[in-house]
């Protein structure tokens, strides 16, 4: 009778464990991933800064301003285009994440919400 008690224990606690390793793993894959873009990120618009930065020390005279000051819409062109696509893929990471996230839920649905088993139900 307690064999069968702690067989049924044992049972449910690895269907119980089992997506929770799952999701576990999901979310080290997700904060690596962030954290790596977040780099890449941080890093693309420090050298962009830094590129601005020399640009500026290098303007001497009125026409070196004037060539710094009409290459400013272009700068500025390039971090919105850099802005939209870290949003995008900021986006599509949060898509995946949720779709491995609702399928873990599915996988795990039906052995967190089966029924102990009736042997073990009548002997307890």
């Amino acid at each position: 009778m307690q064999e069968n008690i702690m067989n049924a224990f044992t049972e449910q606690a690895k269907s119980f464990s089992a997506p929770l390793a799952k999701f576990n793993s999901l979310m080290v894959d997700n904060i690596e991933k962030m954290t790596e873009f977040q780099l890449k990120t941080i890093k693309s618009y420090a050298d962009l800064s830094l590129g601005q930065i020399k640009s500026a020390v290098d303007v001497k005279d009125a026409e070196s301003l004037r060539t710094f000051s009409s290459s400013q819409a272009e700068v500025a062109a390039t971090v919105n285009k850099k802005i939209m696509e870290d949003a995008k893929a900021i986006s599509e990471m949060a898509t995946d994440f949720k779709g491995k996230m609702e399928t873990i839920w599915e996988e795990s649905r039906p052995t967190a919400s089966k029924p102990a088993d009736k042997k073990t139900a009548k002997t307890a």
